[in-house]
């Protein structure tokens, strides 16, 4: 079993950056890969980002291509979204998510690839 807690939520103003933390405790072998999905208003949750401990491969939603990076400590079990560039359409809730299993470029972008879910942190940008 993981826990998820995210943090680094809040208001900022478009063209802004933010950093999202998430803090995974529990089993370490269940975080072989960790993503971050997020949800806006009226719309279905999406991926933004994941990245692959072997290796350290990472995954993003075109969206977010050269503006977010995403980033882990694996002796703290700890996973980042360095966010740059923030515009109105990136308002969402953000949720961090881990899995034990394995991610690819297509599998990490459905949601039933992640076991385990936080339970989001809100993330608004004002233009």
């Amino acid at each position: 079993q993981v826990q998820l807690v995210e943090s680094g939520g809040g208001s900022v103003q478009a063209g802004e950056s933010q950093r999202l933390s998430c803090a995974a405790s529990g089993d370490p072998y269940s975080t072989n890969a960790m993503g971050w999905f997020r949800q806006a208003p009226g719309k279905e949750r999406e991926g933004v980002a994941a990245i692959y401990t072997a290796g350290g491969i990472t995954y993003y939603a075109d969206s977010v291509k050269g503006r977010f990076t995403i980033s882990r400590d694996n002796a703290k079990n700890m996973v980042y979204l360095q966010m740059n560039s923030l515009n109105a359409e990136d308002t969402a809730m953000y949720y961090c998510a881990a899995t034990p299993g394995k991610i690819d470029h297509v599998r990490w972008l459905n949601e039933d690839t992640w076991w385990f879910w936080g339970q989001g942190t809100q993330v608004t940008v004002s233009s």
